[in-house]
């Protein structure tokens, strides 16, 4: 399930749990990728709010909006570098990425396997993904007051079961989001003190969401008509989780 674009712009942008949420985000992003210079770096989904940081050393940026979300003008002020897109046909050519980060994408995707095909085909050579999801063992996928209750959540070995068999070889990960989903002053303001220490004592404290790095396996094993038909979780597939606003 998509959630519509102006409802996501309004969490990151206009509340402040959106905002703390954005920080913590871009902040690990850019960790991971602290020089992006010369490169193509994209967002899918709406992975608007991480890609910021990224104008300023990038040789290009795109935020690929899914049509089944709607898209907006990106970034503010600033000349538009957002495109409306098929969620499995994306107009990019092949191998022209450098760097995506899919954040509110593959959750909340009913076809997850083309859109993994689609990832691996714009990825170019040394091109690296991250991806973005609601853990399913934290408070932030339970939460309706937030994106992340939306849609699919994973964890973490569900996650790398998808990735490796979509031929993506798992990376780096970071559990992220310990402070609870809640707009109360005392959260709010001791989301830095929960923060540190989940990062601290990570078997103790489930993060809201998973981040995972990861890069394409090549050559790709074949694989057959029948088998890109498997299901995400095999027989026992769950449908997306669709929860009332």
């Amino acid at each position: 399930m998509h959630l519509d674009v102006q409802d996501l712009h309004a969490f990151y942008y206009r509340s402040t749990l959106g905002r703390a949420v954005q920080k913590v985000l871009r902040d690990k992003l850019r960790q991971v990728w602290p020089d992006t210079k010369g490169r193509t770096v994209a967002g899918f989904g709406f992975a608007a709010p991480l890609l910021r940081p990224f104008l300023s050393d990038a040789r290009r940026v795109m935020a690929l909006m899914p049509a089944q979300q709607g898209v907006i003008h990106w970034p503010a002020g600033q000349p538009n570098v957002s495109v409306l897109t098929e969620e499995v046909r994306w107009p990019v050519e092949t191998g022209h990425i450098d760097r995506l980060v899919v954040l509110h994408g593959l959750d909340s995707s009913e076809h997850p396997t083309p859109l993994f095909d689609e990832i691996y085909r714009v990825l170019g050579p040394g091109g690296r993904v991250v991806f973005i999801v609601p853990n399913r063992s934290g408070l932030w996928a339970r939460s309706e007051t937030t994106p992340f209750g939306f849609g699919r959540p994973y964890s973490s070995s569900q996650l790398d079961s998808q990735l490796k068999w979509h031929d993506f070889v798992p990376g780096d990960h970071a559990s992220l989001l310990y402070q609870p989903p809640s707009t109360r002053k005392i959260w709010r303001k001791t989301s830095g003190f929960w923060e540190q220490t989940g990062q601290k004592i990570p078997g103790v404290m489930a993060g809201g969401v998973l981040m995972v790095e990861a890069t394409k396996k090549y050559p790709p094993r074949p694989r057959g008509a029948g088998e890109r038909a498997r299901p995400s979780f095999g027989i026992l597939t769950p449908s997306p989780e669709v929860k009332p606003v």
